[in-house]
């Protein structure tokens, strides 16, 4: 076994090898650049070691560094994670000149199957299904133009060398092949050094369905398949094991397809085959990503098996000591990933410190795989994910209940993160009933980024507040020299409970019992008895409770006068006021919001690639102005109407913060 293990990565992968290594015994290596002196996987391993400035290009990126780093620390082996060079096969290669061993597949494995060009030509010949599609890098605007009409539109442009849903781009007409193309391409060099780009034809709607490889170079076993069809942007964002449109005909199929193209390549560790399947149940090779994946997590969920402890056994010689026969489901699992992003922006990042960063409670069937603590920070040079949220259940209902659960239990603030999405997915009735394709959030995602709360949510929520509101009211009248002076009387058994720019509640309450600092409550409100148990107590930002006897896990702060509340997403701005005083309150006049639609405002911290207008043009509606690049995506700035540009107010090829104004329109 080895001695001590450097791990070429950063945040949540490199916490969580690091655990794995931590309990066999095995010592770690760190790898940090400038920005990431403080990260949390810097102070869980053993030893760490500077690589550079903050951009990946300058740290992450410099095999040479991290070369030096294993000689600085003596390490005898490299686990890469994911992204970075971890399917870069001139990594590897560097290692071995060193005498160092390289956690993951052989080389020559790696070059295959990382070319997407050459990975395609591959699986044909060992007899898998293919995406129809040109065998062959396309170099020029106009080459594409020509193979998507030999193809036929939609098409896909894929970067040969790309993952992530970096370097891809659907192209329904013309124009977009060529505008595809370019962005790609770009995105590709400047993510992977690789600007080479391959076309397929765009399947609509499939399922996104791949399967867990596991082999030590003469044993090849299957883990079986996670369900990844929940996508934006050609991103996963949420995964689950089993999948729910598998039939064990399809799936034998499928896993048999995976084992034999790892034996066609000589694979030896970890792996994963990616499909996509059609309406007709048709499957189709995507690629091979030989990587542990991001969502590897549900598969150790309902296997048991620990994928990063295997893949360490199998670079140090060992042989699988399983059969197929032992690899057995049991239950089932789903992954949620946390973003710091802003769904009601587009999706733009959110980089900054972490000013709250609260996990769920631990529990059986919940695992948080992160990278972060409160008082980090969200660097705008990385991939912005903050954590991996896993539930397990005994079937795929106790699974999502767990899920919608602990979404609950997650307090981020200091920047916005996508669990409102999350929640809103997980609840949406196509999901529930397992009927997702990857065309899902196309069809739903103006729905699902709503964070409005239904009218059966405001009541829940406002029964929720009364009670809130009447035990923050009974500690000031308990502790008036901390919160002021009290009122002569705690707070009448009447309340209007309002949600500002919706409506008012009004809410009756009456405590029923107090025992073991569990406080009933019979709350009415909305035409009916509400019954309301909780052990809450004030200044906890969590909720913990039942409403109607159903679990909820709410959000609670005060802001002010006012509260905030989040609740399976959704989000709401409340405020409790005496009957009379709410009467009044609607008297008063409503502040206008001011008028931005003669700006263009950067959506997102990063850095300004281009203008592409200049200052007196004429502009129509869906024109490109400006591109935008923050952690590693390229973002179009497109014109919302007709106008003029007055003045452009920076220079491209600079930093642009969020908000900030990059063009006037008259």
């Amino acid at each position: 076994m080895f001695r001590k293990i450097l791990v070429a990565n950063r945040g949540e992968i490199a916490c969580r090898i690091i655990r794995t290594a931590r309990k066999m015994g095995v010592a770690t290596v760190a790898v940090y650049s400038e920005a990431d002196a403080g990260a949390l996987h810097v102070d869980m391993a053993d030893e760490a070691v500077c690589i550079g400035p903050a951009p990946a290009r300058q740290s992450y990126l410099v095999i040479d560094r991290i070369v030096q780093a294993c000689r600085d620390v003596g390490a005898d082996a490299v686990h890469p994670g994911y992204g970075f060079l971890s399917e870069n096969s001139v990594f590897p290669e560097a290692l071995q000149k060193e005498g160092i061993v390289f956690i993951g597949p052989p080389v020559e494995a790696i070059r295959l199957m990382g070319d997407k060009i050459r990975s395609r030509e591959l699986a044909r010949k060992a007899g898998l299904s293919v995406i129809p599609g040109y065998d062959g890098a396309v170099s020029t605007e106009d080459r594409a133009v020509g193979i998507a009409r030999d193809i036929g539109l939609p098409i896909m442009i894929k970067a040969s060398a790309g993952g992530g849903g970096k370097g891809m781009r659907i192209a329904h007409t013309e124009a977009d092949v060529r505008e595809g193309f370019r962005r790609a391409a770009s995105e590709a060099r400047s993510a992977f050094g690789d600007d080479r780009l391959l076309l397929e034809k765009y399947i609509s709607n499939p399922r996104h369905i791949e399967i867990q490889i596991l082999s030590d170079g003469e044993t090849c076993l299957h883990v079986y398949e996670r369900e990844c069809s929940i996508q934006r942007r050609h991103q996963k964002v949420i995964e689950e094991a089993p999948s729910p449109f598998l039939d064990g005909p399809l799936r034998q199929a499928m896993v048999h397809q995976a084992v034999v193209l790892a034996r066609s390549v000589g694979y030896r560790s970890a792996g994963t085959v990616e499909f996509i399947v059609d309406e007709q149940r048709q499957f189709y090779f995507l690629e091979m990503n030989t990587r542990l994946q991001v969502e590897h997590p549900v598969t150790e969920c309902v296997t048991g098996l620990d994928l990063v402890e295997w893949m360490i056994r199998i670079a140090a010689g060992e042989r699988l000591t399983l059969s197929q026969d032992e690899i057995v489901l049991k239950g089932w699992a789903m992954e949620s990933r946390i973003y710091a992003e802003d769904p009601g922006r587009g999706f733009v990042p959110s980089s900054g410190r972490l000013v709250r960063y609260r996990e769920p409670e631990p529990e059986t069937g919940v695992r948080v795989d992160s990278g972060v603590r409160e008082g980090g920070e969200i660097s705008v040079h990385y991939d912005p994910l903050v954590a991996k949220l896993v539930t397990w259940g005994q079937d795929r209902d106790a699974a999502l209940r767990g899920m919608q659960t602990a979404l609950g239990g997650v307090y981020i603030r200091g920047i916005t993160s996508n669990i409102p999405f999350l929640c809103s997915i997980v609840r949406h009735e196509t999901f529930r009933n397992g009927a997702c394709t990857t065309g899902f959030l196309d069809v739903h995602g103006r729905e699902i980024v709503s964070t409005a709360p239904s009218s059966a949510y405001r009541v829940t929520m406002a029964c929720i507040m009364a009670v809130a509101h009447r035990l923050y009211a009974e500690r000031v009248f308990l502790f008036p020299g901390q919160h002021g002076n009290p009122s002569k009387k705690v707070t009448g058994d009447s309340i209007v409970v309002r949600f500002f720019g919706s409506c008012d509640l009004e809410v009756k309450l009456e405590r029923q019992s107090c025992v073991e600092g569990l406080n009933a409550w019979s709350v009415f409100c909305g035409g009916h008895a509400h019954h309301v148990v909780s052990g809450w107590q004030v200044g906890d930002p969590i909720w913990h409770g039942t409403v109607n006897g159903k679990s909820v896990v709410a959000q609670v702060e005060r802001k002010g006068t006012s509260f905030q509340m989040h609740l399976d997403g959704f989000c709401a701005d409340i405020i409790v006021l005496e009957p009379h005083v709410a009467a009044l309150n609607r008297m008063m006049p409503s502040r206008a919001k001011p008028d931005l639609s003669r700006f263009l405002l950067s959506p997102m911290p990063g850095f300004l690639i281009s203008i592409d207008v200049s200052e007196g043009q004429t502009i129509k509606a869906g024109e490109r102005l400006a591109v935008v690049e923050a952690m590693k995506m390229e973002n179009v700035l497109r014109a919302e109407q007709d106008a003029t540009v007055k003045k452009i107010h920076v220079t491209a090829g600079g930093s642009v913060s969020v908000d900030q104004v990059i063009m006037e329109f008259s």
